[in-house]
């Protein structure tokens, strides 16, 4: 007889799902299954929006990375109505990214991940929380807090919204920076970049080392790897050629807007999230969930723009990828270095924050062009927290949107995410045998992820 340990729900993670793990007759893994029970349908809602309430609508799709979705909607937009928008509107636009993601990566490290480091994978559940960190590092925990505020200050302060904005438009921005409000920003914005800078030196001292067996252990899977890239082969949050790598480090270039000829989606009966995968490996017909041979399988998110990048766009982030590079190599395949990755990619995104705080263009009046209806498709992409987001509207001649399809991170990573926690099963439940802790490691082979 078949038995199932279910593990439900998944805990310290950005939404909602279940994993169950069928035992054979020896009680060791036959067969894992992550289910995806959440149904979004902003897809379907928003047939029939005008193009230009699109920004307003898709951020609510996630509280947590609503400026991801803002934005995308926004590129997405502006290829619709085929504007371009101001120099300093781009500007306000990434300033608003870049701020909205060292706040969330603070908040995944901290609160999410940070407990099965700090606390240990293996402590009982009623302490390995955000609670036990605030216990056994106190001022730390209150920097955490002062800093996350910090974020949405900023956020709010200037944009009028720090979640689900109504910022960015087709065309620019709804208003331009002061140079009062330039200056009044800039302090905090040294404070982010210097906390930054101390909580990739605090986990690679306090935390990486002391959980390597695990690092190399827990949900490692060799696949692919999908990120955007500038002109120079950077890290590039906002704009940029898209770049799909396989697992031995060969790599694709081109652009969001032809990402139909390189990526498909496939359903399967057991999740509400589709299965995308790379169309030109494997057989071409979808993921394969054999951890032999997982064809057809990439990676979204902090580790794959890591591994895609050529190089980081700031200079203390790019001393970060030659170090972890030195000790990884390229690509990387372990799954829980996404943590050490997404500590790197906050820290440029707090040196790019401040550069824009200092480039007196960001103050220039300019910041939206006119639109108008036509019927016409847009593809908007920026590299969201959880990975590279996909946008794609058609309008109609008055404007309306008659269709849209929408990639977000977390649906990309969704083969690769079942992959890890099959291996992760497969790897720690022998016999039948199993405790919390064990099942805890799963759970941090899904949270690597940040899904």
């Amino acid at each position: 007889m078949e038995n199932v340990i279910n593990i439900q729900p998944v805990t310290r993670i950005e939404g909602h799902c279940r994993v169950a793990i069928h035992l054979d007759d020896a009680g060791n893994v036959a067969d894992t299954k992550l289910h995806i029970q959440s149904l979004r349908g902003f897809e379907k809602f928003c047939e029939g929006r005008p193009a230009e309430e699109m920004p307003r609508i898709v951020c609510h799709i996630c509280g947590i990375c609503p400026w991801a979705h803002h934005l995308a909607s926004s590129k997405a937009a502006d290829a619709v109505f085929g504007v371009t928008p101001p120099p300093a509107a781009v500007k306000l636009r990434r300033l608003m990214q870049n701020i909205a993601y060292v706040s969330d990566k603070i908040l995944h490290f901290y609160f999410l991940a940070a407990p099965d480091f700090v606390i240990g994978p293996d402590a009982d559940y009623s302490v390995r929380n955000v609670i036990g960190i605030v216990n056994a590092a106190p001022e730390i925990a209150k920097q955490v807090v002062h800093m996350r505020h910090l974020g949405a200050k900023l956020l709010e302060g200037f944009s009028g919204r720090a979640i689900h904005p109504t910022f960015s438009l087709p065309g620019g921005v709804s208003k331009p920076m002061t140079e009062t409000e330039r200056q009044a920003m800039l302090p905090s914005a040294k404070e982010l970049l210097e906390f930054s800078k101390f909580s990739l030196k605090f986990a690679k001292e306090n935390v990486f080392p002391k959980y390597m067996d695990a690092i190399k252990n827990i949900g490692v899977i060799r696949v692919g790897y999908l990120g955007t890239v500038a002109e120079d082969g950077a890290l590039d949050f906002y704009d940029g050629k898209l770049r799909l790598m396989q697992p031995d480090g060969a790599y694709e270039d081109f652009s969001a807007a032809d990402y139909l000829d390189y990526i498909g989606e496939r359903v399967e009966p057991w999740s509400y999230q589709k299965f995308p995968y790379a169309k030109r490996w494997g057989n071409g017909e979808g993921p394969s969930m054999d951890l032999a041979n997982p064809s057809g399988v990439y990676r979204t998110n902090a580790l794959a723009r890591i591994n895609v990048v050529d190089k980081m766009a700031t200079p203390l982030a790019q001393a970060e990828l030659e170090e972890f590079r030195g000790a990884f190599g390229r690509p990387a395949h372990y799954t829980l270095l996404y943590h050490y990755a997404r500590l790197i990619e906050m820290l440029q995104c707090a040196e790019q924050t401040v550069e824009l705080l200092e480039d007196p263009e960001i103050t220039s009046r300019d910041v939206r062009e006119k639109i108008a209806p036509r019927a016409a498709r847009g593809v908007g992409c920026v590299e969201a927290p959880r990975g590279t987001l996909i946008h794609d509207y058609e309008s109609d001649g008055e404007g309306l949107i008659k269709s849209l399809n929408l990639i977000v991170g977390t649906t990309h990573n969704n083969a690769a995410m079942n992959l890890s926690v099959k291996q992760a099963a497969s790897e720690l439940i022998k016999g039948g045998k199993y405790d919390q802790g064990i099942l805890n490691k799963v759970e941090m082979a899904i949270r690597a992820y940040d899904p």
